[in-house]
């Protein structure tokens, strides 16, 4: 193996072959960089006449969400909303905790914080 970016692989990569771990020279191969994602907390008010951005609530994101908290409407609701309002496919928005809760963590990839909260701040 030559370095921690081809440990943990079932088969070492033909590169690897033969290369004594005790060397680890560098990898040939060219590495990939890591998409930037970030995570926030959200307290989420449903059933709200619209949904909106309402503000921020000490380090939590205030946010009412027009959709019924039944059958996880809501979370699909917020997701959605999040995801329109940042510019990002709904597959890059993803509920991280919080499902039954109103006090939930949402991760964003694809963007910093300071991205996503530059994006939501002229919404509150």
């Amino acid at each position: 193996m030559c370095n921690t970016f081809c440990l943990g692989q079932p088969r070492p990569p033909a590169h690897c072959v033969g290369v004594s771990s005790r060397l680890k020279p560098a990898c040939s191969e060219p590495v990939e960089p890591v998409e930037r994602a970030c995570t926030l907390a959200l307290k989420t008010i449903p059933n709200a006449p619209r949904t909106e951005v309402v503000g921020w609530l000490g380090d939590a994101l205030k946010v009412k969400v027009h959709a019924p908290a039944l059958d996880g409407r809501a979370n699909d609701a917020l997701l959605d909303f999040l995801a329109e309002k940042l510019g990002l496919p709904r597959r890059a928005v993803t509920l991280v905790r919080g499902e039954k809760s109103r006090h939930k963590v949402v991760r964003m990839e694809g963007l910093t914080l300071a991205e996503v909260k530059a994006r939501l701040v002229p919404l509150a």
